[in-house]
């Protein structure tokens, strides 16, 4: 079979298993006609709160299962093999998850990650904004002091997955007179953890989520805008209790998401590849079966390959980040790959479907408009070829 994991614990296997019962029992057998009402898929997310997964990585100090990054990303990938979009309301959660573990006070964490892991507290995080594209260092989002304990919030950001459902949001914004005044923007931000309810409108002084932004693909989960204006925030979240660190915490959360994104364009293909082989056994001209002919052997056999490679880069910028390694060479070449070969391997499904892959009635029509989100999520594919080269050039930097 495709894309295996060696050296996995009798855990983690059963583990994948469960989630993989779960996925073609519950996920793919309604997915596309949930996407294509784009409905949030309400008794999927209960399957998945009774699973146990939106505390995967949570520590079991505070109630979670305390598996690695692996693991997850293993899961991630089995999820978007079912739909892409169950996968994408995990993620943001677990991103928070491990921004609080990582730099949280010991109130945050105590406060947040057990009513987390159940999943009765449900993540988003937020650093872009209309017209900011990938130049995160220049937000214009800002947090004052308020006069007494806490700041006042002011701004628009832009792409929150999970928006309207999350009820933590862990928010980038500038704080003028943090961090370095005389040094690089990036050192005066502060990541805010702003707690709030779930819905649209006006759903707090201040805070106001739109609505659903409409998107091609990638449907069910919401994405959505995010207005403050005079949004009050105590002090005490902060994250991590000072401010002026918000950058360095928020690369490190898109970084764990990189691996995650690969995740996502593993299943994707893998999914893709499954359809394709199946219906290329099913379907007959010329008088036999269409997998008999050289051209389709062809493409099967190039599909299955790069499922192999963006599986195993994948897996290695995962175990990179687990062992406490820098990773942000193998996270980006990860995610780079991944998107690239799942794009690929969606089309070459595509084609194989021919006129039939047009049709909604068959997944792969699905597929097709998920795939091209991953080629922009947690940065494109220029931005990931920019870290990778800037790496590159630090370890093989020439003197003299």
């Amino acid at each position: 079979m495709l894309a295996a994991t060696e050296g996995l614990t009798d855990v983690q296997r059963e583990i994948l298993r469960t989630v993989r019962r779960f996925v073609d029992k519950e996920i793919l057998p309604v997915a596309s006609d949930l996407e294509h009402r784009d409905e949030y898929p309400g008794d999927i997310v209960a399957g998945l709160r009774d699973l146990g997964l939106f505390g995967l990585t949570v520590p079991e100090e505070y109630g979670g299962l305390g598996e690695s990054l692996l693991t997850y990303a293993l899961c991630v990938a089995e999820l978007s093999r079912g739909w892409m979009s169950v996968s994408g309301i995990v993620n943001t959660h677990f991103i928070v998850t491990h921004l609080l573990q990582r730099y949280g006070t010991p109130e945050q964490r105590a406060h947040f990650l057990p009513r987390m892991a159940t999943g009765e507290v449900r993540g988003a995080f937020s650093m872009s904004e209309p017209g900011l594209g990938s130049d995160v260092s220049a937000i214009t989002s800002r947090g004052v002091p308020d006069g007494a304990d806490g700041y006042l919030l002011t701004g628009q950001k832009m792409w929150l997955t999970n928006g309207g459902t999350a009820t933590l949001v862990a928010v980038l914004c500038r704080t003028d007179g943090a961090g370095d005044a005389d040094g690089p923007p990036h050192r005066s931000m502060t990541t805010f953890l702003v707690e709030k309810e779930p819905g649209f409108g006006q759903i707090a002084p201040g805070l106001t989520i739109p609505g659903k932004i409409e998107k091609m693909g990638y449907k069910g989960v919401d994405t959505t805008e995010m207005i403050m204006d005079g949004l009050q925030v105590p002090a005490n979240r902060v994250l991590g209790g000072t401010p002026g660190r918000g950058f360095y915490q928020m690369m490190d959360g898109v970084e764990v998401g990189r691996v995650n994104v690969a995740a996502r364009g593993c299943g994707v293909a893998l999914r893709a590849f499954e359809l394709a082989i199946a219906y290329a056994q099913q379907r007959h001209t010329f008088g036999k079966p269409i997998a008999q002919h050289q051209a389709i052997q062809f493409r099967l056999a190039e599909m299955a390959t790069k499922i192999e490679a963006a599986h195993a880069l994948m897996v290695r910028a995962a175990r990179a980040k687990d062992a406490g390694r820098r990773g942000d060479l193998e996270a980006g070449m990860a995610k780079y790959l991944a998107a690239e070969h799942c794009r690929e391997v969606v089309e070459h499904s595509f084609r194989i479907h021919g006129g039939y892959g047009f049709s909604k009635e068959y997944e792969i029509e699905r597929l097709y408009r998920e795939a091209p989100m991953l080629l922009i999520g947690e940065g494109t594919a220029e931005i990931q070829k920019m870290i990778i080269a800037r790496r590159l050039l630090d370890a093989y930097r020439q003197t003299g």
